[in-house]
């Protein structure tokens, strides 16, 4: 019994079945499962935005709308496409104007930051775009976010009050292929913290962000979209199973792509197995505005001074350490409730996540600095410097 609780309370390699995965993966997507789309294509259902118009509009049917497309994201296919999202590509063109000077800007002004899962300067990343658009180019931000189809979708897998963030990729021709993952939250966190979480916590992750993505240009199929797994969002030990090389080999014998046209959305449950495809066309430059949207219930109740904390608290652990009165397990449990253990939200052009997933936390920086003995004043200088990273 004891075996049993803890293969169900916990995720890791060992809870993960190749044969189950692939049963899940096999369904198939009736048009009764999204009888408000156009059509449905490779298991992805397709609206045509521009036939939605009175659905978006009134109360009842974009609630119907919202319902619909929260089943599909959920417990369906985990995707869908919005074809025509922007039936003016006006503003796409006037922001896509914006990003490649950003682009030119900051590759001029060094070589370029990490990204999360290709090497630094394998793709042209612009992080924070959201923040960078409205601050160069208000009223071209006000035209472009001025979309009720994709405040729609939103809203259905988030709620009201979701919190919007996005970042540009730009893949050249010969841009290679992303490794199939999951995303935000867990999937940026390692396997080991990942398999510490439990399974509970596995299960609440994808209902806490969207994933989606605006073409900025045509995507065929050459140019490299994104390599999607309909239904995969459903694997529970999913998070642990994209891992292993039996399922990313499974990933890419089962993994589809739909081509886009500029003005095209995707959107996928961030639990959905996916990947960016390889750029193998000789002169299409693949734009897209990748929105990672979040739930407005990810946040602390109180504000805490959490780096006033660790500088308070640092003279007192190193010299316990130093005397050896603080045992390991005593150790991390004061850090936890001194020093924040996460690394987000925080500014991706200074504090990119070289070397992993994720940039070095308060709580990590400051393990290090009394296993390095550091002194005070250093640890306060590290600290500081990080914090300075962060800001936006």
């Amino acid at each position: 019994m004891d075996q049993l609780v803890r293969a169900n309370a916990y995720f890791d390699a060992g809870s993960c079945h190749i044969d189950d995965f692939e049963k899940l993966i096999s369904r198939s997507l009736q048009p009764e499962d999204a009888p408000q789309a156009g059509r449905i294509v490779a298991n992805v259902p397709v609206y045509k935005v521009a036939d939605l118009g009175d659905l978006l509009a009134g109360v009842e049917g974009r609630r119907s709308l919202m319902a619909e497309w929260a089943s599909v994201l959920k417990d369906k296919s985990g995707v869908l496409v919005l074809e025509g999202a922007y039936a003016d590509t006006g503003p796409i063109d006037r922001a896509s104007a914006v990003y490649e000077q950003v682009i030119a800007e900051e590759k001029a002004g060094s070589a370029g930051g990490a990204d999360h899962f290709a090497a630094a300067g394998a793709n042209d990343r612009v992080w924070n775009s959201l923040q960078k658009l409205c601050l160069r180019a208000p009223d071209v931000f006000a035209d472009y976010f001025a979309n009720t189809a994709i405040d729609t979708v939103c809203e259905a897998w988030l709620g009201p009050n979701y919190q919007m963030t996005a970042q540009v990729n730009l893949v050249r021709p010969g841009g290679q292929a992303q490794q199939a993952h999951r995303d935000y939250h867990l999937g940026f966190q390692s396997e080991a913290t990942c398999a510490r979480y439990p399974a509970h916590v596995h299960d609440l992750s994808p209902v806490m962000t969207l994933q989606g993505a605006v073409a900025h240009t045509d995507m065929p199929v050459e140019s490299g979209p994104t390599k999607l797994l309909p239904f995969s969002q459903m694997y529970r030990p999913g998070y642990a199973a994209y891992r292993l090389e039996a399922f990313k080999d499974l990933f890419e014998e089962r993994c589809v792509q739909l081509p886009l046209a500029k003005g095209d959305a995707v959107f996928f449950n961030p639990a959905l197995f996916h990947a960016a495809g390889a750029n193998t066309s000789s002169d299409i430059q693949r734009m897209a505005n990748l929105l990672q949207v979040s739930s407005a219930f990810g946040r602390a109740m109180e504000t805490v001074d959490r780096q006033s904390m660790c500088k308070a608290l640092y003279p007192v652990l190193l010299a316990r350490v130093a005397k050896g009165d603080l045992g390991r397990s005593s150790l991390l449990a004061t850090l936890s409730a001194c020093a924040e253990g996460y690394s987000f939200p925080t500014n991706l052009d200074r504090d990119p996540p070289v070397g992993g997933l994720a940039p070095e936390t308060q709580k990590q920086l400051f393990l290090r600095a009394l296993e390095e003995g550091m002194s005070a004043d250093a640890f306060e200088t590290a600290l500081n410097a990080q914090q300075d990273r962060r800001r936006a």
